[in-house]
C-alpha cells in the first residue's frame, strides 16, 4: 500500500489524465437507461471509489509534505466519497429488486449515513464549513489557488473537486465532484453546474514560511466545542451552526418525504427548497456580518466560494419531479423539435434531451446531495 501511495503521490497528474479518460468510457457502456442498468453503475461505482482513494492519497501526502499535518485518524471524508459513488448503484439495485416505491427505503438510508458522516465531520472541524458536502478538507485560505504565483502548484485535486468533484475549470459530478456517476457525467453538462458548478479554486498550497505560520497558529488554537461556539459567537455562531446542520440534513428530509406523499407531490419540493434557502439565508446573513466587521467569525475565502457553489446547485431543482414533468420536460421536448431540423445541431440537442430526460429518471443524479 506504500508502494502505491508514493507511485499517485509521483504521478498524479498521469493519474488525474487517466481517471479523466478511463470515466470518459464509461459513457460508452451500454444499458444505461435499461432495467440492467446495475452492471455499468457497478463499473461507474468502482471507478469512483478508487478515484476517491487517489484523491484522498494525494491531499493526504500533500497536507504532510506542506504542513507537516499527520492524520492518524478515520478517513472520513474518503468514506463519504465512497458512500457518494456507491449511491446510484444502491437506487439501481433497490428499484430492480424492489420497485419504485420502496427503493426509498434505501436511499433514505444512503442519506442517513451520509448526513452522520458529515455532522461527525462538522464536528472534528471545530463546527468549520463543509466544503463540496465534506470530500474537501476546509483548513480556510490555506488553500487558495485563485493567486497568480500559485497557477502550476506540486499538486491539484485529481478529481478538481471540489468538490467536485476536474478542476473546478470544468463541470463535475454532481454525486462527487468530478464526472464519476452517469449523468453526474450526464451532467457534468449540469451539474456539481458543476455539483458543480464547482468551486472557483484548485487545491494550492502555499510557500513554506506560510506554511509554517498555520502550522504554528493551529498547534497554539484548541478546536472549538458546540459549547464555545454559542459562547464565543453568540448570535452569529448559533445562525451558522444551525444553517450547515439544516444543509446537511435537507437531503434525507427531502427523501423522507418524497417516502411519504410520493415524487408527485410538490411537498417534498418545496420543503427542501425552502431548507435551501433558510440555510443559504443563515450563512449568508454570517458572511455580510463579517464583511461589516460586526463579528469574528469570518468566512474564508474556500468558504465564500462553497457558498457560491451550493447556489449554483440550485438549478436542479428544474429536474426534480413535480417541476420537471409539468414545466421543464416540456420546454426540452419544444426545443428539441425546433432545432431538429438543423443538421448536427439538430441530432445534438435531440441525445441531450434524451440524456437529461433519462438522468431526471435517477434520484441521485439530481439531488446535488
Amino acid at each position: 500500500m506504500e508502494a502505491y501511495r508514493r507511485w499517485v503521490w509521483k504521478n498524479r497528474e498521469f493519474v488525474h489524465s487517466l481517471e479523466t479518460f478511463v470515466n470518459g468510457l464509461t459513457w460508452l457502456l451500454p444499458e444505461r437507461f435499461s432495467d440492467s442498468e446495475i452492471a455499468p453503475e457497478a463499473v461507474t461505482s468502482i471507478l469512483g471509489i478508487v478515484a476517491g482513494i487517489n484523491q484522498h492519497i494525494i491531499e493526504k501526502s500533500a497536507a504532510q509534505i506542506q504542513f507537516g499535518v499527520q492524520d492518524h485518524g478515520f478517513p472520513l471524508s474518503l468514506c463519504l466519497s465512497a458512500v457518494k459513488e456507491l449511491e446510484t448503484l444502491v437506487e439501481v439495485v433497490a428499484q430492480h429488486f424492489y420497485g419504485d416505491d420502496k427503493k426509498w427505503n434505501s436511499i433514505a438510508l444512503t442519506e442517513a449515513i451520509k448526513a452522520m458522516i458529515r455532522l461527525i465531520m462538522m464536528r472534528e472541524s471545530g463546527y468549520k464549513m463543509l466544503l463540496n458536502g465534506g470530500v474537501t478538507l476546509n483548513i480556510g485560505d490555506a488553500l487558495d489557488v485563485s493567486q497568480p504565483s500559485v497557477r502550476n502548484p506540486p499538486m491539484q485535486s485529481v478529481t478538481g473537486r471540489p468538490g467536485t468533484h476536474y478542476g473546478p475549470g470544468h463541470f463535475y459530478d454532481f454525486r462527487y465532484g468530478g464526472p464519476h456517476s452517469l449523468e453526474g457525467r450526464a451532467m457534468v453538462a449540469l451539474s456539481r453546474f458543476g455539483e458543480n458548478a464547482k468551486m472557483n479554486y484548485q487545491p494550492t498550497w502555499l510557500s513554506r514560511s506560510q506554511s509554517r505560520d498555520f502550522e504554528q497558529s493551529d498547534a497554539q488554537q484548541e478546536k472549538p466545542t458546540l459549547a464555545s461556539v454559542f459562547s464565543e459567537k453568540g448570535l452569529v455562531g448559533a445562525a451558522f451552526v444551525f444553517g450547515e446542520v439544516l444543509y446537511i440534513m435537507r437531503p434525507i428530509i427531502y427523501v423522507l418525504f418524497i417516502r411519504k406523499y410520493g415524487l408527485r407531490s410538490w411537498i417534498p419540493w418545496f420543503s427542501s427548497l425552502s431548507m435551501d434557502i433558510l440555510a443559504m439565508s443563515l450563512l449568508s446573513f454570517t458572511s455580510n456580518l463579517s464583511r461589516k466587521g460586526k463579528n469574528s467569525l469570518l468566512l474564508s475565502a474556500v468558504e465564500k466560494d462553497e457558498l457560491k457553489r451550493r447556489k449554483l446547485l440550485w438549478a436542479f431543482y428544474i429536474l426534480r419531479d413535480p417541476f420537471f414533468s409539468k414545466y421543464t420536460r416540456h420546454h426540452l421536448e419544444n426545443s428539441e423539435k425546433i432545432l431538429n431540423p438543423i443538421p448536427f445541431v439538430g441530432f445534438f440537442t435531440a441525445k441531450l434531451v434524451e440524456l437529461i430526460i433519462g438522468a431526471q429518471t435517477r434520484y441521485t443524479y439530481t439531488s446535488a446531495s
